[in-house]
């Protein structure tokens, strides 16, 4: 199968109480496409200024790889800057926020899988 860039469902929402909207192009479109393994597989970019709010991972975990830009990642309270390269995880039972702290779109890929 292959998906065209244009045939991706494009979003745009506030995430987990977040500041401002983060836009999520969604690479899976169905949890099926990931075979019951996990829920979300998306590239995802964060105006300057905005982030996607705290929250704590129950039956999943998260990982987020960095493609452009520059951001502060709480990792559990540790505030830690990431950028391009850099890869983030969210196992299940612990907490995360981002923001977008550069003057460019921060942008990145995000995968949750259950746990």
């Amino acid at each position: 199968m292959i998906r065209k860039k244009e045939d991706q469902p494009i979003e745009f929402r506030c995430i987990r109480g977040g500041i401002g909207e983060t836009e999520q192009h969604k690479i899976i479109v169905s949890d099926d496409e990931l075979y019951g393994k996990g829920r979300l597989f998306n590239y995802m970019i964060i105006q300057p200024g905005n982030s996607i709010g705290e929250h704590t991972h129950e039956g999943d975990n998260e990982i987020f790889y960095f493609i452009k830009g520059t951001g502060e990642y709480n990792d559990n309270g540790t505030i830690v800057e990431v950028g391009p390269g850099d890869t983030t995880m969210c196992n299940d039972g612990q907490f995360h926020s981002l923001k977008n702290t550069g003057d460019v779109p921060l942008e990145f890929v995000a995968l949750i899988l259950y746990s």
